[in-house]
């Protein structure tokens, strides 16, 4: 089943895909890469999850709002490339948690975009190397953001 297939169960989830709010391009291709600038979690309606993790927010929220960056990312790539189907693999996932200073499960909330890539493009292209890691605050107080580095066939 390709990636587009895939990606039909969750047309109900999906944002539209997000404007650049500065001086950037939501993604650019290079070579055989395409490089994702920072997506934060837009849902369908507009809105996006906000808070701080550990002190405003819980852990599953957080990840539900991991696994919503990763939707973004999905109609970003679409918007852009047409389809899916030209993602060979998922090379670098860098995720940024907004969290409390002593919040320590980082990696946890990201496996929210984690786990959603892998089930459309499959365990062995659909993850990647990653870093998860914690800041201070993001843009507007959402929860994660996240950037993306896929490799083009």
């Amino acid at each position: 089943m390709t990636a587009d297939i895939k990606l039909e169960k969750y047309r109900s989830e999906l944002p539209e895909a997000p404007k650049p709010a500065g001086v950037y391009k939501p993604c650019l291709i290079v070579d055989n890469f395409l490089y994702v600038s920072g997506h934060g979690p837009n849902r369908p309606d507009g809105t996006q999850f906000v808070g701080k993790v550990g002190s405003e927010v819980d852990i599953e929220f957080a990840k539900a709002s991991a696994r919503q960056v990763g939707l973004t990312i999905l109609s970003t790539l679409k918007e852009n490339l047409g389809t899916l189907n030209r993602i060979k693999r998922v090379v670098k996932v860098l995720g940024m948690v907004n969290a409390a200073p002593d919040f320590g499960s980082h990696p946890y909330v990201i496996n929210g975009c984690s786990e959603l890539f892998a089930e459309i493009w499959g365990e062995e292209h659909g993850i990647g190397v990653r870093s998860a890691v914690g800041m201070g605050s993001l843009p507007g107080n959402i929860t994660t953001e996240i950037e993306v580095i896929f490799e083009l066939i």
